[in-house]
Parts: C-alpha cells; sequence; structure tokens
C-alpha cells in the first residue's frame, strides 16, 4: 500500500479507501494477506488483461498524434456565396482531394442562423467578404478584393483611358444589384451612402453567376468582385469599368468557432483553403 501511495503520490489513506471501494464493486477481496505478502485474489488475477486494456485505450485518448489527412473520412460543411466557391473553394478543391481523398466539402448557403449554427458544430467554416465579428468568431484574413463594375462590351460607359467612373456616371446607369444572405445585404448601397437613394435598381439576384445573362441587351451595369468579373467578363465577351473610388477594396474571410479551434482537421482545411486562393488575374 505505502508503495503504491508513493507511486501515486498520494497518501496510503487514500489507497487504502480506493482498494476498499474496488472490494465493494467487484463483491470480492482482490488482494489478501498471504505468507508471502499480499497477493490477488483468482477474480483479481482475471481482471489483469481488462484493466490493461483499458489502461492502453485510455493513454491513447491522451497521446499526441500526428494528423494525417490521407486517412481523413470527413465532410466539412461550409457556408459560402457562389463567389466563395469560385474564388476560394474551387482553386483548393483539387490540392484537398488528393491530400485528403476520402474527405468531403458540402457548401451550404449564407442564412440568418449560420453563425448559429457554427457555434453549435452544424457548419464548420464560413467564407464571406462581410465584416466578421471576431469576438464570436476566430477568422483569417484571405485576401484584399476589389470591385468592377461589369456590362455589355459595347457600353457608353465602358471608358478606354482605364479611369474610374465618377459616382455622377455611375448612378446615371440602371443597375444589377446582388445581395448577400438572407437578409438581402447590398453591399454596394452601404458603400454609397446618402446617394444609395440615387441608384435605380431594375433586377437583384441573391448570386453572382447569373448577372451576364441579364447585361446582354441591356444597359444596365452589375457591380461584382474583381475575381468573378474578369472571368465573367472573359467568358461571356463583356466589358469592364472601374468603380467609383467610393466603393473601396474589402476583406474576404474564413471563419471558424472556439469549438474548432484546436481541431486539426478543421485548421488544416483553412490551411488549404488560404494556400489556394488565386489571384485575380491568374
Amino acid at each position: 500500500m505505502t508503495g503504491t501511495a508513493r507511486r501515486l503520490g498520494i497518501s496510503q489513506p487514500a489507497v487504502s479507501r480506493s482498494l476498499a471501494q474496488l472490494r465493494d464493486a467487484f463483491q470480492d477481496p482482490l488482494l489478501i494477506r498471504t505468507n508471502k505478502g499480499m497477493e490477488l485474489t483468482r477474480r483479481g488475477e482475471d481482471l489483469i488483461p481488462s484493466v490493461q486494456n483499458w489502461l492502453a485505450h485510455t493513454n491513447s485518448l491522451f497521446a499526441t498524434q500526428e494528423f494525417d489527412p490521407e486517412h481523413l473520412t470527413r465532410r466539412f460543411r461550409l457556408a459560402s456565396t457562389d463567389f466563395g466557391v469560385t474564388a476560394v473553394l474551387a482553386p483548393a478543391l483539387g490540392a484537398i482531394h488528393r491530400m485528403a481523398p476520402q474527405a468531403m466539402l458540402e457548401i451550404v448557403p449564407f442564412s440568418e442562423a449560420m453563425h448559429a449554427k457554427l457555434a453549435s458544430g452544424e457548419i464548420d467554416l464560413i467564407v464571406t467578404g462581410l465584416e466578421p465579428d471576431l469576438q464570436a468568431t476566430y477568422g483569417r484574413i484571405l485576401f484584399r478584393e476589389r470591385f468592377l463594375c461589369l456590362m455589355r462590351k459595347d457600353h457608353p460607359a465602358v471608358k478606354r483611358d482605364g479611369q474610374p467612373l465618377s459616382v455622377g456616371q455611375f448612378l446615371q446607369w440602371p443597375h444589377i444589384a446582388v445581395l448577400v444572405g438572407e437578409n438581402g445585404f447590398d453591399r454596394i448601397n452601404s458603400r454609397l451612402g446618402d446617394r444609395a437613394g440615387e441608384r435605380t435598381i431594375i433586377a437583384a439576384l441573391p448570386y453572382f453567376q447569373a448577372a451576364p445573362s441579364l447585361l446582354r441587351d441591356s444597359d444596365a451595369l452589375v457591380v461584382l468582385p474583381e475575381r468573378a468579373a474578369r472571368d465573367m467578363a472573359s467568358a461571356y465577351d463583356l466589358g469592364l469599368a472601374e468603380p467609383p473610388g467610393d466603393l473601396a477594396d474589402f476583406e474576404y474571410w474564413v471563419l471558424w468557432h472556439e469549438r474548432n479551434r484546436r481541431d486539426a482537421a478543421t485548421m488544416w482545411l483553412v490551411d488549404q483553403l488560404a494556400a489556394h486562393c488565386r489571384a485575380p488575374d491568374e
């Protein structure tokens, strides 16, 4: 008893009390006094393999294991707009699949409840261009982005000198608005401030990718993140113009919750997304 107490760093009476509790739990003396000292009963001997297995399993819970994405079998759920998919997830998907062939990314739309879902573990990450509340989440800036105006190629607002449109020129033309999230946040109106009421919006969309189809036979323009605008201008033979300087650039983020901050798989995914974000002209 004294030797056991010394190895455990507790008092001898504490060991005696623990032995008494074990005897009561197993309804067996477990240890009996003999001429050779204390020896195990038959029940005590039978318990040895089970106790050894239990100890090995318990120790494995506390062992530091190196994360290996190759053996990762997990479905990650990420909230993102279609621009986030194009600019962040698509460039990284090939590398993620090569490194973690059994992992899956499931994209879910923005919603009012997505931060609550992040906290509850229903989703793992949020990919967003909206300014985050870093008191409620953790985050990493993926890139800074600016806006471009997209319109038909022969639109009068396409400026060949590369100079930005004035606010007056910008507001002269009808607009296609891209609204973000369930509450329909319009970033352009928020940047225009008091002049937002002068903007003529003839259509509003909850996603970016359909915007080109509304521009071909229209005088309208749409303001998009540069990566999306350049891709669409090239793919659909559309024109570009610099917006007014009032429409400042913005940051694109990936967000996660405290519950995932020490999860090796989640942080590996964050690293992959950050590493593969492409520049606008790539």
